[in-house]
């Protein structure tokens, strides 16, 4: 099979990149794989933003250009991981216009919500989903920009209007089910959207898992409102136990000026040193306040055989089971979260129990293997969908 995949990298690298990276990587291994990639680059010079807000909606360019790329390669299908902001859903029609097969990974709500997050001024907002996305405009909510905002909200209303995502993909790859029910609740077809995670390479595939050091709680990700750092760092008053955070983000400084003892602030890591401090952690602490996508962070702590104690609020607790991988707690109670953690420390083998599941959790749903095999099933149904959508056109 051959495979074309389209991303649009952003200025700064993040979960998607690397999801689009481990994918290709993953299908080049056994199909023919191309790429068509653009990245955000050029949208520093007062030129480069013009053209890219020129282009959002719907790049004619764009347009042009894949459709040379697929007139040349010929692929027989088409994975869209992102499209925001050069690409635009022009691409989509470029791809039907030659009735070629198409998947998109929703790898955040960017096509019915501005904030892309569904959040809006640190707390879960759904309003684009029951009104439209006209709100944000006011709220300024893409990077302080009315013009911005003004700009996605029509590009969300638009191609909702025209039908671009009923008409012209395939299948559609929701990475958790909450996620799926979403977007079916925006309005979208429940039968276009396939549920697949994202998957991390076993670490320990070749070799035995070396004993946990143990001894510390861990925290990994920005340090901003969304990620309930705030939260973390109340509940820890009255946890008597190492805390390690790890991170970057606007809530540096909070961090930094925490008098607790028992909180330890390691910065940034790079990725060997980091996967070690996941790996040897007891749990994992994700006191997020939104949605999430699909947290990579819970994955490779699983695969390290690292529970987590996570907030009870979309994708962290569909990932993470009660009692057997993890605790939940409720989203935004400090307390809680310490009276869970006070918990969790108290049964050492229950603890100890939670890892082991937490890694069989991992060797069940999120290697290599098995994503492998959930892709191509999806890339079959999307080219048999798009036959039949082929064939009713032509005999209409």
């Amino acid at each position: 099979m051959k495979v074309l995949i389209i991303h649009n990298f952003y200025q700064i690298a993040g979960g998607e990149d690397a999801v689009f990276e481990n994918e290709s990587t993953l299908i080049q291994d056994s199909h023919d794989v191309e790429h068509y990639i653009v990245d955000n680059d050029h949208i520093n010079s007062f030129i480069g933003k013009i053209n890219a807000a020129l282009g959002v909606v719907f790049s004619v360019n764009q347009y042009r250009k894949l459709k040379a790329k697929l007139i040349e390669t010929k692929p027989d299908i088409v994975h869209i991981h992102n499209y925001f902001p050069v690409l635009s859903p022009a691409i989509f029609y470029a791809c039907k216009s030659l009735n070629i097969p198409v998947v998109h990974t929703l790898h955040n709500y960017r096509a019915i919500c501005p904030t892309a997050l569904l959040m809006h001024d640190g707390k879960v907002d759904e309003k684009s989903i029951h009104q439209g996305p006209w709100w944000a405009i006011s709220k300024r909510v893409y990077r302080g920009s009315l013009v911005g905002t003004m700009l996605l909200a029509t590009m969300i209303s638009w191609h909702r209007f025209i039908g671009t995502w009923q008409r012209k993909v395939d299948r559609f790859i929701a990475l958790t089910e909450f996620q799926k029910s979403k977007y079916i609740e925006a309005g979208w077809s429940a039968k276009k959207i396939a549920v697949k995670p994202n998957f991390v390479n076993d670490p320990f595939k070749d070799c035995e898992m070396p004993e946990k050091a143990g001894g510390y709680a861990i925290f990994v990700g920005r340090l901003s409102q969304e990620k309930g750092i705030d939260i973390l760092l109340e509940s820890w008053r009255t946890v008597n136990y190492p805390l390690k955070i790890i991170g970057d983000g606007p809530l540096k400084s909070l961090v930094e000026q925490s008098n607790n003892n028992n909180i330890e602030y390691l910065g940034k890591k790079e990725k060997p040193e980091l996967f070690e401090l996941v790996r040897n952690a007891d749990f994992i602490v994700m006191p997020s306040t939104w949605y999430e996508g699909f947290p990579m962070v819970l994955v490779e702590a699983f695969a390290c055989g690292t529970p987590a104690v996570v907030s009870n609020l979309g994708s962290m607790a569909e990932i993470v089971t009660p009692s057997e991988t993890g605790l939940h707690f409720t989203v935004g109670n400090a307390m809680e979260l310490s009276s869970r953690i006070n918990e969790i420390l108290s049964d050492r083998a229950t603890l100890t129990l939670m890892g082991e599941n937490a890694r069989a959790n991992y060797l069940t749903k999120y290697t290599s293997e098995q994503n492998l095999q959930k892709l191509m099933i999806i890339y079959h149904d999307a080219i048999a969908s798009s036959q039949v959508s082929s064939a009713k056109n032509m005999s209409q």
